[in-house]
């Protein structure tokens, strides 16, 4: 999502960093490129001009100008706005008191409501929690079948209540929806369930009758959570759909879908400035254990090429055994890295994401994937392996046997070019030398921290 504006970011901020001295104006002339950078990343304009003014402030001041290391001041600068503009601290979601905590799911259609609705009970599920799902929206029987097929992919119980007019279900009432809402929250009360996600009705645009709908859920069910699930991809418009849910139905927080497509993340870095509600949750794609709890400090590192180590770190401990966990790091520090293990390891960390998103989280992530020829798009995973599968014991184990006809016929068998292996090649060697680079000294602790630290 972020990876323009983090090129273009980093590109500035390391022509301040390999300056020995820093002007007030040299630092005005990198602001103006930042300013640029995050309008074009569809970022709303007064943020920007705030965020840039902050910075310039802090930035001119005499701790910065005359530290011996004035340019990284700069960049520490620039990261403590960016999390200070989405948050600054992790929001947590509110807890009942006592039992259930009532989570109340609002939006438009098309921004992933139900799916996400599931992603959560698959959350809460994992943390041993008992959870119900309730199809809030009769008018709309295939968003309550969708919810039901994802409510048995997880083995969670769904209710679903038909209308008092069963006969005609597009005229559903309010009187409906609040009595579905509330039969839901206290059979979730009376069978000891610990979280129920009412996943209420959208539209395809703002309504009175949707946000009095809503209006009225809520004032019946009294919720602790009421979350707007909002499409990243959409920018601008979902910060201004945010301010009207918020101020007809009352928001406690958001969800934003779709990151993990070409959004420019403008909606990231505006919506909890203009709204004052935090991004509570990140979906990162369409399966259901693609939802990210939102850091604002980690986001803040992804964007300025810091990586993210911790966040890689639980996805590593989630992913895999401590067996596995422990082979992994045997083979990748054992500095004979060959084809075959290669191929292992591609659909390992395939597990754990697609490779840009695990690259991104890695600390100078984007120099890795320029170095690997822009990294291993997730469409090319099987067309590697199918090539590696193609070649023969020994070529698996030693790559400079490959001459020109052995790639001829290793590409033959795959069903791809002599090109294909060329590059199947460039970024195995590269890989080797990223994980050279990343095992030496202390990132080999931090290998390990990652895939067997527990």
């Amino acid at each position: 999502m972020f990876q323009s504006l983090s090129q273009k970011l980093d590109k500035v901020l390391k022509k301040l960093r390999g300056q020995g001295v820093l002007t007030e104006t040299n630092i005005a002339e990198a602001l103006k490129e930042v300013r640029l950078a995050l309008l074009e990343a569809d970022v709303h304009f007064k943020i920007v001009k705030d965020f840039t003014e902050r910075v310039r402030e802090k930035a001119i001041g005499q701790e910065v100008l005359r530290s011996l290391t004035p340019g990284h001041q700069v960049v520490k600068v620039v990261w403590e706005e960016l999390r200070e503009l989405m948050g600054r601290e992790q929001a947590g979601l509110r807890l009942a008191s006592e039992p259930p905590t009532v989570i109340m799911m609002v939006g438009l259609q098309g921004a992933g409501k139900t799916t996400t609705c599931g992603k959560l009970a698959r959350l809460f599920k994992q943390q041993g929690k008992r959870v119900l799902l309730v199809a809030a929206d009769p008018r709309r029987p295939a968003a309550g079948d969708q919810l039901a097929s994802l409510g048995a992919d997880l083995d969670v119980p769904v209710y679903r209540a038909e209308p008092s007019n069963s006969a005609s279900r597009v005229d559903a009432s309010v009187t409906d929806v609040v009595r579905i809402c509330t039969e839901g929250a206290a059979r979730g009360r009376e069978q000891g369930y610990d979280v129920v996600v009412l996943d209420t009705g959208g539209r395809l645009h703002i309504d009175d009758e949707l946000m009095g709908e809503l209006a009225e859920v809520k004032r019946a069910v009294q919720p602790q959570e009421v979350l707007l699930v909002a499409d990243a991809m959409t920018g601008q418009d979902a910060i201004s759909m945010a301010e009207q849910f918020d101020r007809r139905v009352g928001l406690t927080g958001l969800i934003l879908t779709k990151v993990e497509g070409d959004a420019r993340g403008g909606a990231v870095l505006s919506i909890r400035a203009v709204t004052g509600k935090p991004i509570k949750f990140l979906g990162v794609g369409e399966k259901l254990d693609a939802l990210e709890v939102f850091h604002p400090d980690r986001m803040a590192s992804r964007i300025l090429g810091m990586g993210d180590v911790l966040s890689l770190i639980e996805k590593a401990q989630k992913t895999y055994s401590q067996e596995q966990a422990e082979s992994i790091q045997k083979t990748l520090t054992s500095k004979t890295l060959t084809l075959e293990d290669f191929r292992a390891q591609i659909v390992q960390v395939n597990r754990m994401g697609s490779m840009e998103e695990v690259l991104g989280m890695l600390p100078g992530g984007q120099r890795f994937k320029d170095l690997a020829g822009g990294g291993v798009p997730d469409k090319e995973i099987k067309r590697v392996v199918a090539m590696i599968d193609s070649m023969t014991p020994r070529e698996r184990r030693d790559h400079t046997v490959i001459n020109g006809n052995r790639k001829k016929r290793i590409a033959r068998g795959s069903g791809a070019t002599v090109q294909d292996v060329n590059r199947l090649i460039k970024q195995y060697l590269a890989a080797r030398k990223m994980m050279k680079a990343l095992t030496a000294g202390g990132g080999r602790r931090q290998l390990a921290q990652m895939l067997g630290g527990r």
